[in-house]
């Protein structure tokens, strides 16, 4: 995704959600990507530090995931998702069950009530699809996917797969699929 957005309107800022928790080599990545690419790359990071969290309420990615994913993730993307009206995202209806109904094209209420289209190009294709798109472009893989990862977050809840049929089931020690930025807001 991040290939066409580089190749199509390089000037369309690139969300990088810097939870303060994730692998060492997805940092790397993110710099060699970003370079390569040029793109307009935007580091998004919460209102705490790791250590004012941990500090404050303990090491919530083992105790209440759902609150740090809203602390690290949901809050910092959506907050930074209110000045624009459309949404590119690189989800895919093969990635987990919970994604499986994707549309191309979807309306997302922010939750102060901003309605956002939000575009997945890429909900239909396949994860071969999208391998072979890497290597006929020649772009490089975050090398975790040689280790074994098939879905790849914040490093303390990433974890090899469970079910190799569901990529995502090394997320959260399968516990949950979403972290809940692809998830409505209530109404």
């Amino acid at each position: 995704m991040v290939h066409m957005v580089a190749e199509f309107a390089p000037e369309i800022p690139v969300l990088f959600l810097d939870t303060g928790y994730h692998f060492a080599e997805t940092y790397a990545y993110r710099d060699e990507i970003a370079r390569r690419f040029g793109l307009n790359l935007k580091n998004l990071q919460p209102k705490i530090t790791v250590a004012e969290q941990e500090s404050k309420f303990g090491i919530l990615n083992q105790t209440v995931p759902d609150q740090c994913c809203k602390i690290r993730k949901v809050e910092p993307l959506f907050s930074n998702l209110e000045p624009f009206d459309v949404w590119f995202t690189g989800l895919r209806r093969d990635q987990s069950p919970t994604r499986a109904h994707l549309q191309a094209v979807e309306d997302f209420k922010l939750p102060g009530g901003k309605q956002l289209r939000k575009i997945n190009p890429l909900s239909e294709w396949s994860s071969k699809e999208v391998w072979d798109f890497l290597q006929a472009r020649e772009i490089p893989v975050l090398a975790l996917y040689d280790r074994g990862y098939l879905s790849i977050g914040c490093e303390p809840c990433t974890r090899l797969p469970l079910d190799p049929e569901n990529p995502r089931s090394g997320r959260w020690s399968g516990h949950k699929l979403e972290c809940g930025i692809h998830l409505q807001a209530d109404s």
